[in-house]
């Protein structure tokens, strides 16, 4: 039986109206149009922002009224290049310069001395029966330290007692028999040469007695040694010996070894370019302070003492000395401190801050800032510094403004600003001209 082909498909009627193939290129060609324009007005926007923000600032010349080139504004208008805007204009840091009393010291390297340091050593030889200090104790002077056994010199001061009233008893009999012989002499009963020979015996019995006397006073000498006393005020250090030892004159370590702290010295060397001075200015008070290795903590302050006699020609400086009341006990003997010696006080002396002179190839400078917010290169001689501020010894004037911070974009004559200035109306064109090139943008960049 035959079959009937099947019949062809319809398209639907939006098909037969617009073909396939040429509708999506007609299509494609307008899309691309557009997106080339957008794409133009977006670089040419990007560009003339990137302008806008790297053009060069205006100079000297076109911010002067009525220069030749000169952009509108440039003359003082509302432009941005003038007074009255933001561009050209540094914004600094500024200081006034004051006046103040600042002290010229000198520093070295100074080591603490004792006054006075003892060693203790007994002056009779025996056996220490008591020791009545204690380590790093403070004692005075004539304090009892320790004592010696005394029974033996006890002894020999009774013996050398007893040697000087036999030799006494003697002088007297010889001095009645002399008497007796004058006697007879007058009487013409005796001869003259015995009377002579009894003189003499009488006049060496006297000198028996004297050594006998002197005999008695070394025995108790000896006996007083026996206790041994502090020659000086002072700390004692640590204890070499106990009971029971036997110490004598010939003893190195001693019995103990005082040292006195209060008051206490500190040497030191000072140049010898100073020596002079020093030495003319000896009578007058001159400050010192003695500062821990560190230079961070204060130790003591005291005042200048004296001066040696003679510069060590293996350094050129001189010894010289100071003294310190030490009452906080805290300079200890031998120790390594540094001294400022506090030679005059310079009154009254400009002083500025140090970021504000700055050197240069001729000299040393700073920036002057005027009142009409420009500033002026002045020349000016460096004094002493003290601590962040230098003295100024020429060159400004107490009041004056010196620019601290941003002085590495200035020149003479530059115009500033200063942290505290607001802007003015004409410094707005060109935040309207970056909003103007934002609004370009934002409008290229919108969908389609």
């Amino acid at each position: 039986m035959p079959t009937t082909p099947p019949p062809p498909p319809v398209a639907p009627p939006e098909a037969q109206r617009n073909p396939g193939p040429a509708a999506p290129r007609k299509l494609s060609r307008r899309a691309s149009l557009i997106g080339t324009v957008l794409a133009l007005l977006v670089a040419g926007g990007l560009a003339w922002l990137a302008w806008d923000l790297t053009r060069p600032e205006p100079t000297a010349s076109m911010q002067r009224p009525g220069a030749a080139g000169a952009r509108p504004g440039a003359a003082g208008g509302p432009g941005p290049g003038g007074p009255g805007g933001a561009r050209g204009a540094t914004t600094v840091g500024f200081a006034v310069a004051e006046a103040a009393d600042i002290p010229v010291n000198m520093e070295a390297l100074g080591t603490v001395v004792p006054q006075a340091t003892v060693r203790v050593r007994p002056q009779v030889t025996g056996v220490l029966t008591q020791v009545l200090f204690k380590e790093g104790q403070q004692v005075k002077k004539g304090q009892l330290l320790a004592t010696i056994d005394p029974r033996p010199f006890e002894m020999a001061l009774q013996q050398a007692i007893g040697q000087r009233m036999r030799d006494e008893a003697q002088l007297a009999a010889a001095r009645v028999t002399l008497e007796r012989f004058e006697t007879l002499l007058r009487q013409d009963s005796i001869a003259r040469q015995e009377v002579d020979t009894q003189r003499a015996t009488v006049n060496q019995l006297a000198a028996t007695v004297v050594s006998s006397k002197a005999a008695e006073g070394t025995a108790r000498l000896n006996l007083g040694y026996t206790r041994i006393v502090a020659p000086i005020e002072g700390r004692v250090g640590l204890r070499t010996v106990d009971v029971g030892n036997q110490v004598g004159p010939s003893d190195t370590n001693g019995v103990a070894i005082i040292t006195k702290l209060t008051p206490i010295d500190v040497e030191f060397a000072v140049p010898q370019d100073n020596a002079s001075w020093l030495q003319q200015n000896a009578g007058a008070a001159m400050e010192v302070k003695a500062f821990d290795r560190t230079r961070t903590t204060l130790l003591d302050t005291g005042s200048f003492a004296s001066l040696d006699n003679q510069i060590d020609t293996s350094t050129g400086t001189v010894r010289a000395k100071a003294r310190f009341a030490n009452a906080r006990l805290q300079l200890f003997p031998s120790q390594f401190v540094n001294v400022q010696l506090q030679l005059r006080v310079l009154k009254d002396a400009v002083m500025v801050p140090v970021p504000a002179v700055r050197q240069s190839g001729s000299g040393e400078y700073v920036f002057v800032l005027m009142p009409d917010r420009t500033v002026k290169q002045r020349p000016v001689v460096r004094g002493q510094m003290v601590g962040d501020r230098v003295q100024v010894v020429s060159g400004l004037q107490v009041g004056e403004r010196v620019i601290t911070e941003g002085a590495d974009r200035l020149r003479d004559g530059a115009r500033v600003t200063l942290p505290g200035d607001t802007p003015r109306q004409g410094g707005g064109g060109g935040r309207q001209r970056r909003n103007a090139a934002s609004a370009a943008m934002g409008a290229g960049s919108a969908p389609r």
